[in-house]
Protein backbone atom coordinates (compact mmCIF):
# COMPACT_ATOMS: atom_id res chain seq x y z
CA UNK A 1 0.00 0.00 0.00
CA UNK A 2 1.29 3.51 -0.98
CA UNK A 3 -0.18 7.09 0.17
CA UNK A 4 -0.99 8.85 -3.07
CA UNK A 5 -2.31 12.33 -0.90
CA UNK A 6 -1.38 14.09 0.91
CA UNK A 7 2.16 14.20 -0.46
CA UNK A 8 4.92 13.50 1.75
CA UNK A 9 8.41 11.97 1.77
CA UNK A 10 7.00 8.30 2.32
CA UNK A 11 4.59 8.79 -1.13
CA UNK A 12 7.86 8.43 -3.04
CA UNK A 13 8.61 5.05 -1.08
CA UNK A 14 7.88 1.31 -2.44
CA UNK A 15 4.70 0.33 -2.12
CA UNK A 16 4.57 -2.17 1.21
CA UNK A 17 1.66 -3.88 3.36
CA UNK A 18 0.60 -1.17 6.17
CA UNK A 19 -0.20 -2.68 9.79
CA UNK A 20 -3.60 -2.52 11.48
CA UNK A 21 -1.78 0.06 13.70
CA UNK A 22 -0.23 2.47 10.93
CA UNK A 23 -4.36 2.25 9.29
CA UNK A 24 -5.72 3.31 12.22
CA UNK A 25 -3.92 6.24 12.58
CA UNK A 26 -4.76 7.00 9.06
CA UNK A 27 -8.70 6.50 9.63
CA UNK A 28 -8.58 8.12 13.34
CA UNK A 29 -11.92 10.01 14.11
CA UNK A 30 -11.12 13.24 14.58
CA UNK A 31 -10.80 14.52 18.34
CA UNK A 32 -13.97 16.86 19.51
CA UNK A 33 -13.86 19.88 19.32
CA UNK A 34 -13.48 22.66 22.72
CA UNK A 35 -17.38 22.90 22.63
CA UNK A 36 -17.91 19.15 21.88
CA UNK A 37 -19.62 17.35 19.43
CA UNK A 38 -23.18 14.83 19.35
CA UNK A 39 -21.72 12.03 16.94
CA UNK A 40 -19.21 11.70 13.48
CA UNK A 41 -20.84 9.69 10.46
CA UNK A 42 -18.86 7.98 8.04
CA UNK A 43 -19.58 5.49 6.00
CA UNK A 44 -17.64 2.73 4.05
CA UNK A 45 -18.66 2.16 0.79
CA UNK A 46 -16.87 0.37 -2.30
CA UNK A 47 -17.72 0.94 -6.04
CA UNK A 48 -16.63 -0.61 -9.49
CA UNK A 49 -15.36 1.92 -11.98
CA UNK A 50 -18.64 1.68 -13.58
CA UNK A 51 -20.25 2.63 -10.45
CA UNK A 52 -21.88 -0.64 -8.96
CA UNK A 53 -22.07 -0.57 -5.38
CA UNK A 54 -22.14 -4.75 -5.39
CA UNK A 55 -22.60 -7.63 -7.81
CA UNK A 56 -24.91 -10.18 -7.52
CA UNK A 57 -26.22 -8.44 -4.71
CA UNK A 58 -23.06 -7.91 -2.34
CA UNK A 59 -19.84 -5.86 -2.19
CA UNK A 60 -17.47 -9.05 -1.63
CA UNK A 61 -16.89 -9.88 -5.43
CA UNK A 62 -15.99 -6.55 -5.81
CA UNK A 63 -13.60 -6.20 -2.76
CA UNK A 64 -10.04 -7.05 -1.82
CA UNK A 65 -7.73 -7.94 0.65
CA UNK A 66 -6.75 -4.64 1.19
CA UNK A 67 -10.60 -3.60 1.51
CA UNK A 68 -11.22 -6.15 3.95
CA UNK A 69 -7.93 -4.80 6.15
CA UNK A 70 -9.63 -1.23 6.21
CA UNK A 71 -13.24 -2.64 6.62
CA UNK A 72 -12.05 -4.11 9.68
CA UNK A 73 -9.87 -1.10 10.86
CA UNK A 74 -12.87 1.50 10.61
CA UNK A 75 -14.79 -1.13 12.46
CA UNK A 76 -12.34 -1.78 15.26
CA UNK A 77 -12.35 2.38 15.68
CA UNK A 78 -16.24 2.73 15.49
CA UNK A 79 -18.57 2.84 18.69
CA UNK A 80 -21.22 1.60 16.48
CA UNK A 81 -22.05 0.68 12.81
CA UNK A 82 -25.38 1.36 11.30
CA UNK A 83 -26.24 -0.62 8.52
CA UNK A 84 -29.75 -1.19 6.71
CA UNK A 85 -32.34 -4.40 7.41
CA UNK A 86 -31.98 -5.53 3.50
CA UNK A 87 -28.28 -5.22 4.13
CA UNK A 88 -28.21 -7.77 6.94
CA UNK A 89 -30.32 -9.60 5.16
CA UNK A 90 -27.73 -9.96 1.93
CA UNK A 91 -24.95 -9.98 3.19
CA UNK A 92 -25.85 -12.22 6.24
CA UNK A 93 -24.43 -10.51 8.77
CA UNK A 94 -22.76 -11.34 11.69
CA UNK A 95 -22.06 -9.62 15.41
CA UNK A 96 -18.82 -8.09 15.24
CA UNK A 97 -15.67 -10.12 16.95
CA UNK A 98 -13.29 -8.15 19.49
CA UNK A 99 -9.64 -7.90 17.47
CA UNK A 100 -6.55 -7.90 19.95
CA UNK A 101 -5.57 -5.56 17.92
CA UNK A 102 -7.65 -2.84 18.63
CA UNK A 103 -8.23 -3.68 22.41
CA UNK A 104 -5.79 -1.50 24.32
CA UNK A 105 -6.48 1.64 21.94
CA UNK A 106 -10.79 0.49 22.78
CA UNK A 107 -10.11 0.34 26.36
CA UNK A 108 -8.51 3.60 26.67
CA UNK A 109 -10.81 5.23 24.62
CA UNK A 110 -13.44 4.25 26.87
CA UNK A 111 -15.14 1.77 24.47
CA UNK A 112 -16.55 -1.98 24.20
CA UNK A 113 -14.93 -4.92 23.32
CA UNK A 114 -16.12 -4.32 19.91
CA UNK A 115 -18.55 -2.10 17.80
CA UNK A 116 -22.40 -2.50 18.41
CA UNK A 117 -24.78 -2.86 15.20
CA UNK A 118 -27.54 -0.89 14.90
CA UNK A 119 -30.07 -2.33 12.39
CA UNK A 120 -32.54 0.57 10.63
CA UNK A 121 -35.58 -1.08 9.66
CA UNK A 122 -39.42 0.15 9.75
CA UNK A 123 -40.80 -3.23 9.00
CA UNK A 124 -38.89 -4.80 11.57
CA UNK A 125 -38.96 -8.06 9.47
CA UNK A 126 -35.96 -9.66 10.19
CA UNK A 127 -35.16 -13.08 11.26
CA UNK A 128 -34.30 -12.47 15.20
CA UNK A 129 -32.91 -16.49 15.52
CA UNK A 130 -29.71 -15.07 14.02
CA UNK A 131 -26.38 -14.55 15.69
CA UNK A 132 -26.41 -10.56 15.30
CA UNK A 133 -29.19 -10.68 17.14
CA UNK A 134 -29.19 -13.62 19.62
CA UNK A 135 -25.01 -14.11 20.53
CA UNK A 136 -23.86 -10.64 19.88
CA UNK A 137 -20.76 -9.60 22.07
CA UNK A 138 -22.43 -5.91 22.64
CA UNK A 139 -26.53 -5.88 22.20
CA UNK A 140 -27.92 -4.94 18.77
CA UNK A 141 -29.75 -2.20 18.52
CA UNK A 142 -32.95 -2.04 16.25
CA UNK A 143 -33.54 1.26 14.91
CA UNK A 144 -37.63 1.62 13.97
CA UNK A 145 -40.43 3.88 13.98
CA UNK A 146 -42.91 5.17 16.73
CA UNK A 147 -45.92 2.77 14.60
CA UNK A 148 -43.63 -0.01 14.14
CA UNK A 149 -45.67 -3.52 14.47
CA UNK A 150 -45.95 -3.74 18.43
CA UNK A 151 -45.80 -7.61 17.88
CA UNK A 152 -42.83 -7.22 15.70
CA UNK A 153 -40.85 -4.81 18.65
CA UNK A 154 -42.22 -7.21 21.35
CA UNK A 155 -40.10 -10.59 19.24
CA UNK A 156 -37.46 -8.04 18.73
CA UNK A 157 -36.78 -7.34 22.29
CA UNK A 158 -37.98 -11.03 23.40
CA UNK A 159 -34.42 -11.96 21.65
CA UNK A 160 -32.02 -9.33 23.26
CA UNK A 161 -32.61 -6.67 21.10
CA UNK A 162 -32.65 -3.16 22.06
CA UNK A 163 -35.26 -1.35 20.37
CA UNK A 164 -34.55 2.63 19.93
CA UNK A 165 -37.30 4.65 18.41
CA UNK A 166 -35.23 6.83 15.99
CA UNK A 167 -39.01 8.41 13.89
CA UNK A 168 -42.69 9.58 14.68
CA UNK A 169 -44.49 7.41 12.02
CA UNK A 170 -43.26 3.56 10.19
CA UNK A 171 -39.51 4.91 8.91
CA UNK A 172 -36.65 6.55 10.88
CA UNK A 173 -35.91 9.87 10.22
CA UNK A 174 -31.80 9.83 9.78
CA UNK A 175 -31.04 12.87 12.20
CA UNK A 176 -32.94 11.56 15.00
CA UNK A 177 -31.35 8.09 14.28
CA UNK A 178 -27.83 9.82 14.81
CA UNK A 179 -29.19 11.88 18.13
CA UNK A 180 -30.22 8.84 19.29
CA UNK A 181 -26.78 6.95 19.34
CA UNK A 182 -24.98 9.93 20.32
CA UNK A 183 -27.64 9.90 23.43
CA UNK A 184 -26.35 6.61 24.13
CA UNK A 185 -22.63 7.93 24.52
CA UNK A 186 -22.05 5.88 20.92
CA UNK A 187 -20.51 8.88 19.46
CA UNK A 188 -18.38 7.09 16.40
CA UNK A 189 -20.54 5.78 14.20
CA UNK A 190 -19.87 3.95 10.84
CA UNK A 191 -22.54 2.76 8.25
CA UNK A 192 -21.76 0.16 6.02
CA UNK A 193 -25.26 0.96 3.88
CA UNK A 194 -26.94 -0.15 1.81
CA UNK A 195 -27.20 1.96 -0.86
CA UNK A 196 -30.75 3.21 0.47
CA UNK A 197 -29.60 3.82 3.69
CA UNK A 198 -26.75 5.72 2.99
CA UNK A 199 -28.49 7.82 0.45
CA UNK A 200 -30.73 8.89 3.37
CA UNK A 201 -28.16 9.76 5.18
CA UNK A 202 -27.03 12.39 2.44
CA UNK A 203 -30.06 13.33 1.74
CA UNK A 204 -30.67 14.62 5.52
CA UNK A 205 -27.26 16.11 5.45
CA UNK A 206 -25.61 14.32 8.40
CA UNK A 207 -23.20 12.12 6.35
CA UNK A 208 -19.72 13.81 7.82
CA UNK A 209 -17.12 11.55 5.98
CA UNK A 210 -17.14 8.65 3.64
CA UNK A 211 -14.28 6.07 2.50
CA UNK A 212 -15.08 5.03 -0.56
CA UNK A 213 -12.80 2.22 -2.47
CA UNK A 214 -12.62 2.40 -5.99
CA UNK A 215 -12.22 -1.23 -7.62
CA UNK A 216 -10.73 -1.40 -10.83
CA UNK A 217 -13.25 -3.60 -11.92
CA UNK A 218 -16.14 -3.27 -14.90
CA UNK A 219 -19.34 -5.00 -13.95
CA UNK A 220 -21.99 -3.20 -16.38
CA UNK A 221 -25.79 -4.49 -15.29
CA UNK A 222 -27.92 -2.65 -13.25
CA UNK A 223 -26.17 -2.81 -9.74
CA UNK A 224 -27.20 0.23 -7.12
CA UNK A 225 -24.92 2.66 -6.88
CA UNK A 226 -23.39 3.39 -3.46
CA UNK A 227 -26.06 5.94 -2.64
CA UNK A 228 -29.92 5.44 -3.78
CA UNK A 229 -33.38 6.98 -2.88
CA UNK A 230 -34.24 11.15 -4.53
CA UNK A 231 -32.02 12.81 -5.58
CA UNK A 232 -30.77 15.63 -3.69
CA UNK A 233 -31.89 19.66 -4.70
CA UNK A 234 -28.30 20.82 -4.05
CA UNK A 235 -25.28 18.21 -4.88
CA UNK A 236 -23.36 17.66 -1.58
CA UNK A 237 -19.59 18.74 -1.82
CA UNK A 238 -16.91 16.57 -0.14
CA UNK A 239 -13.23 17.10 -0.32
CA UNK A 240 -10.52 14.48 -0.43
CA UNK A 241 -8.70 13.80 3.07
CA UNK A 242 -6.35 11.06 1.82
CA UNK A 243 -5.87 8.49 -1.07
CA UNK A 244 -4.15 5.09 -0.71
CA UNK A 245 -3.14 2.70 -3.25
CA UNK A 246 -2.81 -1.39 -3.64
CA UNK A 247 -2.92 -3.45 -6.43
CA UNK A 248 -5.30 -1.03 -8.04
CA UNK A 249 -7.45 -0.73 -5.67
CA UNK A 250 -8.03 3.11 -4.67
CA UNK A 251 -8.73 4.05 -1.14
CA UNK A 252 -10.33 7.40 -0.41
CA UNK A 253 -11.01 9.68 2.22
CA UNK A 254 -13.67 12.31 1.82
CA UNK A 255 -14.89 15.23 4.63
CA UNK A 256 -17.82 17.28 4.43
CA UNK A 257 -16.59 20.84 2.95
Amino acid sequence: MRRLFPVTEETATQSREWGLGELAVAYAYPEPSPGGREAWLRANMVSTLDGAAQHDGRSQPISSDADMRIFGTLRGLADVVVVGAETVRQEGYRPPRAREAFAEARRAAGQGPAPAVAVVSASLDLDFSLPLFTSPLVPTLLLTGAAAAPDRVATAEKAGVQVVIAGDGMGVDPARAVRALADRGLTRLLTEGGPRLLGQFVAAGVLDELCLTMSPMLTAGDAQRIAGGPSVSVPKRFELVSLLEEAGFLFGRYRRA
